[in-house]
């Protein structure tokens, strides 16, 4: 047993306890002071004094784990003082008053309204997993990325403890990113295939990759609340693109949070609600007289990729048919 830096008291809980053809799935699921005293806890990695600074793997410049805001980490959306949401109200209100998609990602970065969420986010941040010791770990809600101009959205689960979480940017730093970026590259909308670290040079075009819940939970699992407290970040997203034309979900629990997205924005969705599946298919009706398309895909999780339940080519159709869509004609 190691000593690492505690969080607050309340924040513990988890401490105690081509047109593709269709396929269904089973559910794979897949700071002021940022740190007070100190509790004693297990941990993955060999040991760290609170508040230890590490070099980020490509920049080199020293970070704490997790990070702070506005201390320059690469792509970091926020500053010092960008406005922090403290539960499901301050969400409301802050995705509301955000006017572009800049702003948003800001506020989205600090948010810190899950408490059980911040917990698991932050312990893995210090704890780490050991291939990753030697990194700080950015340990903050992850943003979306990708075009704000984008006429398809990818939108997937959560960010990974030891990927999005660590390295601060969406399906980065882990298997499930290889597979998603590759293909992406493949379609003609990202400009490589890899997905390291932020700063990387990644760019894509026309599409933007977004998780309905922006915080990394204990076994890959956010709760109901969370899922739901998190929910107005993803609205305020979609009504900031005005130009989005498909929607890609990866699984689901994301095709279950797409459609309820377009319910809450007003659009019309099919009854009786639309089955996920792998190729699946549905189309909904904005209220100014566009349409949106909704494509099912497993999610690239090992779980699917590893089993073959995915396949690069699966992946790729449902990409290309994605592609083909975003660019017809209405």
């Amino acid at each position: 047993m190691l000593t690492t830096p505690m969080l607050h008291p309340w924040l513990h809980p988890w401490l105690h306890s081509r047109r593709p053809s269709v396929h269904t799935e089973p559910e794979f699921h897949d700071h002021h002071s940022w740190w007070g005293p100190t509790v004693t806890q297990p941990q993955t990695g060999p040991r760290r004094s609170a508040g230890e600074l590490l070099p980020h793997p490509l920049t080199g410049q020293p970070f704490p784990s997790p990070v702070p805001p506005g201390t320059g980490w690469p792509g970091d959306p926020a500053r010092p003082r960008t406005p922090r949401a403290n539960d499901v109200r301050d969400v409301v209100r802050l995705s509301g008053s955000s006017r572009d998609i800049a702003t948003l990602d800001a506020r989205v970065s600090v948010c810190r309204a899950c408490p059980r969420l911040v917990a698991w986010r932050e312990h893995v941040a210090v704890t780490k997993r050991r291939a990753f010791a030697d990194e700080p770990y950015w340990g903050r809600p992850v943003t979306g990325f990708g075009d704000a101009d984008a006429r398809v959205v990818v939108v997937g689960l959560a960010p990974a403890a030891n990927g999005g979480n660590r390295t601060g940017r969406v399906f980065t730093g882990d298997r499930s990113g290889d597979w998603i970026f590759a293909a992406l590259h493949r379609a003609g909308f990202a400009n490589q295939a890899t997905s390291v670290s932020a700063g990387d040079g990644l760019q894509l075009k026309d599409i933007r990759v977004a998780a309905p819940v922006r915080c990394a939970p204990p076994d890959n699992k956010p709760l109901p609340e969370e899922r739901d407290t998190c929910a107005p970040w993803l609205d305020q997203e979609l009504e900031l693109m005005p130009e989005v034309r498909v929607m890609v979900a990866l699984g689901g629990f994301a095709w279950d949070a797409a459609l309820a997205a377009a319910r809450r924005a007003g659009w019309q969705v099919p009854r009786p609600k639309p089955r996920f599946g792998h190729g699946a298919e549905a189309t909904l009706h904005r209220q100014d007289g566009g349409t949106v398309v909704l494509l099912g895909c497993f999610h690239v999780s090992q779980q699917n990729t590893f089993t073959g339940r995915l396949t690069e080519q699966m992946l790729d159709d449902v990409l290309l048919r994605a592609r083909s869509l975003a660019v017809s004609p209405r």
